[in-house]
């Protein structure tokens, strides 16, 4: 049977169905995230540079690297209490 001769019941579409679904729930996504960008963009790229930083800083390791990652640890708090 082919997605074109279906069963007794007539043809199946199925496939294209579910297809659908799929591209509107992607659709969907999509402009979720789109919202979430011009809403929180700015926040959250303040958020992945100090993330980036605090990285970085656990990398570079020693006293100026505890210091340092001390500092950014502050900067993430005051972030998130907005």
């Amino acid at each position: 049977m082919t997605h074109f001769e279906g069963s007794d019941e007539g043809p199946s579409y199925g496939p294209w169905v579910w297809s659908a679904y799929k591209a509107y729930n992607e659709l969907l996504r999509e402009k979720i995230k789109k919202r979430f960008e011009a809403k929180e963009g700015p926040w959250m790229d303040q958020l992945a540079e100090l993330l980036v930083q605090l990285v970085d800083a656990r990398w570079e390791g020693g006293r100026q690297g505890d210091k340092t990652e001390s500092e950014i640890r502050a900067k993430l708090d005051q972030l998130l209490a907005q």
